[in-house]
């Protein structure tokens, strides 16, 4: 049986649900052994989050009446037993909808009004103020109200052309594409500029996020969608008709907001719908067949992909089947096959990613902890050692030994201020790459091209105000990895140092590497391109929507930058941890070797008693490393499976 994407994605989110409850247990137990230093304890709690909140974006983009939210109902929603989303003929979503689920919100749909548009802010910022949304709550047990309530996302109204034009409607070197004037000189534009819907249906609740995106129209006048929403979406589905094939705008909005890199077409995947439409009963099984594979090939040629990337299928077929269980008409329908990729080409490759990350993570982990572990052992050895050398010997050689660990431990102290200055050194140099990716910088470099975009009338020279702004920001970036490979180089030969004179284990860990970032970098300004063509001079020459273009951007990098900055702290933590945890563990190290020698002054046999102490915390030792090995074994054994199951999903 193969396993589809509702089935893969629950397997999927029960998978991180247990590591995320066994990342919790190893928490508690490096607690209980006072093994959970900071930097531990940071790097525990990154893995959980990143585990339990991971989300996964399918992004569904196509014009109008391309049969799109017909397919969501048939993938996501055809347990409810009827049509979720509004799917009738003509225009149904008018306005870019976000599904998912948040447990602090309650079963909702919020719609922001259209109006919106006319104010600077970005779609980020109207996140952050709840009141300016519209809400209607949502009965998610009432498959009818629930349908009725999510068909507001269809709403239009009535506005003058110059209306339209402000909203980004209108369009006077384009009039093919914009809308038609009623008798009373009036256009429809959509009431909504975006929609965000929350629902605890048990796809969205494990983490699935779905993005519904309305038309040429909407897209291009709405920065947001192609700088950030659609470029970090983990796979866009890409929705044509079999009845009208690749068309002038579809192939729009795939050249000039979806391939933004020719190269990297590997998370698109494309969807011919309708193939119902070429279901004849005057042509044979074969021949239909061989009509749909040859609007397959060219549609692949059209849009320069591989012939494995286009699936043709049949939502509206493919969800009456789910819904009566008509499963000879499903296997018509061709649905199962587009579940199929979703399911071991999408998400197969997030999972593949999230279980190396998980790996990667607790391998650091065990070595950071492991090497706490070595500290012990190799203190409770000097300390044998120690006592072993003064069986058989008298007061006068137990006194001198006292006074000598004194001495060394009055001499340790006193090397502090050499710990000190690394990492006052180290700190100083942190604070440089904080300047550097923090947001009053961005906000600087970011100046020039928002000066370029804001300039009235046609936008001349933004095009190299984007390429030296990123130039600058490029070059941000090389500069922090710079500061970084200084600090580990210092790092590294004061450890070396300290090491030598103190018997420390130090090792400086990896350093953080931007390039990532610099890639993020990249598909940032190619994501912008589009907008600085001679077909877009008249939109970026609107100061609305140029304000719009700058803001979507400085979101983007602003969420770069954060990613960069918190991989440079957890580094530093690391650091910084390691020799906490080494100075502490030295510490009690004289501690207790100054208590040996009382107790053994104080008591005969003391010295015995001792021995046989240490010999049992060194047994103790071995057993918690072995069990350190264990647990954390299993969480790099613990890979998400791909393997059929079968599946009871209720409605929440």
């Amino acid at each position: 049986m193969a396993t589809s994407f509702n089935e893969q994605f629950d397997q999927h989110g029960t998978w991180r649900r247990e590591f995320a409850l066994r990342l919790k247990l190893l928490a508690e137990w490096m607690k209980e052994n006072d093994l959970l230093d900071a930097a531990v304890e940071e790097r525990l709690r990154r893995l959980e989050n990143q585990v339990r909140s991971e989300k996964v974006m399918v992004a569904f983009v196509a014009e109008f009446s391309r049969g799109k939210s017909e397919m969501i109902n048939a993938v996501f929603f055809a347990g409810y037993g009827r049509r979720i989303m509004p799917a009738s003929a003509g225009r149904t979503t008018m306005c870019p909808t976000e599904m998912g689920y948040d447990p602090e919100v309650p079963p909702s749909l919020r719609l922001l009004p259209i109006e919106t548009r006319l104010q600077p802010q970005a779609l980020m910022e109207w996140r952050m103020v709840p009141e300016k949304w519209t809400r209607f709550d949502l009965d998610v047990n009432n498959p009818q109200q629930l349908a009725k309530s999510l068909e507001k996302v269809a709403e239009t109204r009535k506005v003058t052309p110059e209306e339209a034009r402000a909203l980004g409607f209108w369009h006077s070197q384009s009039p093919e594409d914009n809308p038609t004037l009623d008798a009373q000189g009036l256009v429809e534009v959509p009431k909504w500029r975006h929609a965000l819907i929350n629902i605890a249906h048990p796809l969205l609740k494990q983490g699935l996020v779905i993005l519904d995106t309305p038309g040429l129209n909407a897209i291009g006048a709405e920065p947001e969608l192609t700088v950030s929403l659609i470029p970090q979406a983990h796979a866009v589905v890409f929705i044509l008709g079999a009845d009208t094939g690749v068309t002038k705008s579809d192939l729009t909005i795939w050249r000039e907001h979806l391939i933004t890199d020719p190269k990297d077409t590997d998370a698109r995947l494309v969807v011919l719908n309708k193939i119902d439409t070429l279901w004849d009963a005057l042509s044979t099984p074969e021949q239909i067949q061989i009509q749909i594979e040859r609007q397959k090939a060219n549609t692949a040629e059209i849009l320069g992909i591989r012939a494995d990337q286009v699936i043709a299928v049949s939502a509206q077929k493919g969800l009456v089947a789910k819904v009566t269980e008509d499963a000879e008409l499903l296997a018509q329908s061709c649905l199962p096959a587009l579940e199929q990729e979703l399911a071991h080409g999408i998400m197969g490759k997030r999972q593949a990613i999230l279980g190396r990350a998980m790996a990667t993570g607790i391998s650091e982990l065990r070595l950071e902890t492991g090497r706490v572990i070595n500290i012990r052992r190799r203190d409770l050895t000097e300390q044998m050692i120690e006592l072993r050398g003064l069986q058989g010997k008298n007061n006068t050689v137990i006194k001198h030994m006292r006074s000598r660990i004194s001495n060394e431990q009055a001499e340790f102290d006193l090397g502090g201020a050499k710990i000190h200055a690394v990492r006052s050194v180290h700190l100083k140099l942190l604070r440089e790459v904080f300047g550097i990716l923090g947001s009053k910088a961005l906000k600087t470099e970011m100046s020039e091209l928002t000066g370029a975009l804001m300039q009235r009338g046609l936008k001349l020279g933004v095009k190299k105000a984007y390429g030296d702004t990123f130039g600058r920001l490029r070059g941000n970036l090389q500069k922090v990895q710079s500061l970084v490979g200084e600090i580990q180089a210092m790092l590294a030969g004061s450890f070396r140092q300290l090491n030598a004179e103190h018997g420390f284990s130090l090792q400086a860990p990896p350093e953080p590497q931007m390039a990532p970032y610099l890639v993020d970098l990249d598909q940032a300004e190619r994501s912008h391109l589009q907008y600085l063509g001679i077909g877009n001079a008249f939109k970026l020459a609107q100061p609305e929507f140029a304000d719009r273009l700058v803001r979507a951007l400085s979101t983007r990098l602003r969420g770069i930058h954060e990613l960069a900055l918190a991989d440079v702290e957890l580094w530093s933590k690391s650091a910084a941890a390691q020799l906490d945890a080494q100075l502490r563990e030295r510490r009690r190290n004289f501690t207790r070797r100054i208590e040996a020698i009382d107790r053994i002054q104080q008591a005969t046999g003391g010295l015995e008693e001792r021995i046989g102490e240490i010999e049992q915390h060194g047994g103790a030792l071995n057993q918690l490393d072995a069990k350190l090995f264990e647990l954390t074994e299993f969480l790099m054994a613990s890979e998400p499976q791909a393997q059929p199951v079968e599946v009871d999903v209720e409605l929440v």
